[in-house]
């Protein structure tokens, strides 16, 4: 083995009941260096950092860290070893504290019986000062933003003062100002001589810190390279398999009727006066910095929050929705959760019980269930959509997160009655194929006359994929491109700082 390697995976292959995740994969991670791993959704890519952090067992094949083989079943194995990991699917518990998230699993004690507090609290404040975080250690985490508690998992796995740590899709739901924190942050990592696995399909983001780019496809290394030896085409041909050209493929389509609009919603402190409107056929983005209320809105258009005043009407008829997700669902708007995990899926159900979800009054009536119809109506939406599973039994938290995505858009799909879809970062987490395979499901959605709203943090498929795009600041709308020609990062950022 090289002197200067410090981690090497070699030869593993791992199985699921009906699909080969990784057929003998081998990787190999310099010391002191960032390793960019590539590949779309479903590739393989969690699986193997899953099985390096203890989660899985690999069917075949060792890990050796420092020349010598290690055995890693558990992640407290792995944190013997002195590796840490950041998942792409956020894990911690809304209803404690960041410090309580903080030290989960490592209490500090001053007996068997007895917390120390005061170490705890301590310790939070110092690390938070030192890694320049100004958050308070007794907020709980439902009160903090996706942004935030993702900087927050970012700052627990680096406090286990590992020496492997690795980074699964770690700046999806981050501001481009915690983006630059990140990357500072690696950079500073590197220089102090950790390694890096950093697991990402934004490719700007992956030749600004990349010493190598390992590509997975279909369970199998497909190609090492230095990040001075390729380019972003090469790197997106090695992980499709084909060259992908037109990344952003929005249709011509006539707009209709106005559905949906929205007149002074007003939330105290969280939004004011916001009004726009959605027509039929019409794709609406929603841009802004983290934190400018965009969720927000949508949120209480869904009736997932409330708000204090305004008007919300459907196809001209009142709407009164607060607090009422069923209704809303019932009356034909729908929403893809930026939070996926935690609002779109419920994990431990199959694929099947997650598509159907909000359509059970169809699939279950007169005291009994209709299964031939549910699973032939599931069955027909997954092939329209793409989803690939090995059964519709399948739980649905073995699939990737991409594939999730597309269940929960096959979910609403299902309900015949919807006139407007909700997509809260559709794309966060999801590879360049898989996004664009969302782009064609919203020109299908857009064709059969339905109205789309698209909140995203990434500028170029908001200009890509609209017709027209509001942009939020501090809780209002400041801004509204409505002819494509006017669509730039600049005008859209503009409207969003200034």
């Amino acid at each position: 083995m090289e002197e200067n390697i410090k981690m090497e995976l070699r030869h593993v292959s791992k199985s699921f009941p009906g699909v080969k995740a990784l057929d003998d994969v081998s990787f190999q991670l310099k010391k002191g260096s960032v390793h960019v791993l590539c590949g779309e959704n479903g590739a393989g890519k969690s699986t193997l950092m899953k099985i390096l952090y203890g989660l899985y067992h690999p069917d075949e094949g060792e890990i050796v860290i420092d020349g010598k083989p290690v055995s890693i079943s558990s992640p407290m194995d792995a944190r013997k070893n002195k590796i840490s990991m950041v998942f792409q699917e956020l894990s911690y518990v809304p209803d404690m504290t960041l410090e309580e998230n903080l030290y989960l699993g490592r209490w500090c004690k001053k007996s068997p019986v007895q917390m120390d507090w005061k170490r705890i609290r301590r310790e939070t404040v110092e690390l938070l000062k030192s890694e320049g975080l100004s958050y308070a250690p007794d907020t709980l985490l439902r009160d903090m933003t996706v942004s935030n508690i993702q900087m927050l998992e970012i700052l627990k796995a680096i406090s286990f003062n590992a020496e492997i740590l690795i980074m699964d899709e770690p700046t999806s739901s981050i501001s481009n100002q915690d983006v630059e924190f990140l990357i500072g942050k690696i950079n500073e990592l590197r220089d102090r001589g950790m390694s890096i696995i950093y697991i990402s399909h934004k490719m700007d983001e992956i030749f600004r810190i990349a010493d190598e780019i390992t590509v997975l496809r279909d369970g199998k290394t497909i190609k090492t390279l230095h990040k001075d030896e390729t380019n972003v085409d090469e790197i997106i041909e090695l992980m499709v398999g084909r060259k992908l050209e037109n990344q952003y493929p929005k249709e011509e389509i006539s707009i209709g009727e106005e559905l949906l609009k929205v007149e002074n919603l007003t939330k105290a402190g969280v939004f004011e006066n916001i009004n726009f409107s959605i027509k039929a056929g019409e794709i609406v983005g929603f841009a802004g910095l983290v934190g400018a209320g965009r969720t927000e809105v949508m949120s209480a258009i869904f009736g997932m929050d409330s708000y204090d005043s305004g008007k919300i009407s459907l196809k001209g008829k009142p709407l009164e929705c607060r607090k009422n997700i069923r209704k809303v669902i019932d009356s034909g708007i729908t929403m893809v959760t930026e939070d996926r995990r935690r609002y779109g899926i419920i994990p431990i159900r199959s694929v099947l019980e997650n598509a159907s979800l909000a359509n059970l009054k169809k699939y279950f009536s007169g005291g009994r269930g209709h299964k031939k119809q549910e699973i032939t109506e599931v069955s027909e939406v997954f092939g329209k959509v793409r989803v690939k599973t090995p059964s519709l039994e399948t739980p649905i938290v073995n699939l990737s997160g991409g594939n999730q995505q597309k269940v929960i858009l096959a979910k609403w799909m299902l309900c015949e009655n919807a006139q407007v879809v909700i997509m809260d970062e559709p794309t966060r987490g999801i590879d360049v194929g898989a996004k664009k395979e969302i782009y064609e499901l919203m020109n299908v959605l857009a064709a059969s006359g339905k109205g789309i709203v698209m909140i995203s943090s990434e500028l170029p498929e908001l200009i890509g994929m609209c017709d027209r795009i509001y942009i939020m600041k501090e809780g209002k709308i400041s801004g509204c491109l409505d002819e494509q020609e006017l669509f730039t990062q600049e005008r859209i950022m503009g409207f969003a700082v200034s």
